[in-house]
């Protein structure tokens, strides 16, 4: 393989651990923020904010997991004849599946960058007491499916090197 796809491999697997790194402790800010709103709720006045802004720390959660859970081979696969393949094989099928996804990410993507503009042109609120803006969650989104594109093509590269018979480490 050229160095330039080894390079991009090398960069996008690392910076995809740390966003996935940093998207764990993104759990413990969903807790502290759920914790607040059942103290608020049981012993105070409820907060219009708290189960809206639990559910924007989840959906940051799992967008910028989403490379982080490639890169680690850590997703749904249905292993009923791929288990039992040899790695050249399923390296093989790999291709073929791996340009699906990269297919749907990048119209994902595109469905991404207009709801995203269409959130800043009109400065788009969400239907609720508290009404944030949409705009600071579309972005996280629209880095979580990027970031994600970026480790798809990193593995089918890793895919095709099998393949070939190099593989990319």
């Amino acid at each position: 393989m050229p160095e330039a796809i080894k390079t991009y491999v090398r960069f996008v697997d690392r910076w995809s651990w740390y966003f996935g790194l940093f998207s764990m402790y993104l759990i413990f800010v969903m807790i502290a923020v759920l914790t607040y709103a059942t103290i608020t709720k049981v012993f105070f006045l409820p907060s219009l904010w708290t189960v809206e802004m639990a559910q924007f720390v989840m959906v940051a959660y799992f967008t910028l997991g989403g490379a982080y859970s490639l890169r680690e081979d850590e997703h749904v696969r249905m292993d009923l004849l791929y288990a039992g393949w040899p790695i050249r094989r399923r390296a093989q099928v790999d291709l073929v599946t791996g340009l699906a996804l990269i297919f749907f990410l990048i119209l994902l993507q595109f469905g991404g960058i207009a709801s995203l503009i269409y959130s800043f042109q009109y400065w788009e609120r969400a239907f609720s007491a508290w009404r944030p803006y949409m705009w600071p969650v579309k972005v996280v989104i629209n880095i979580g499916i990027f970031l994600t594109l970026l480790q798809a093509i990193s593995i089918w590269f890793k895919d095709l090197a099998k393949v070939r018979g190099e593989p990319i480490t």
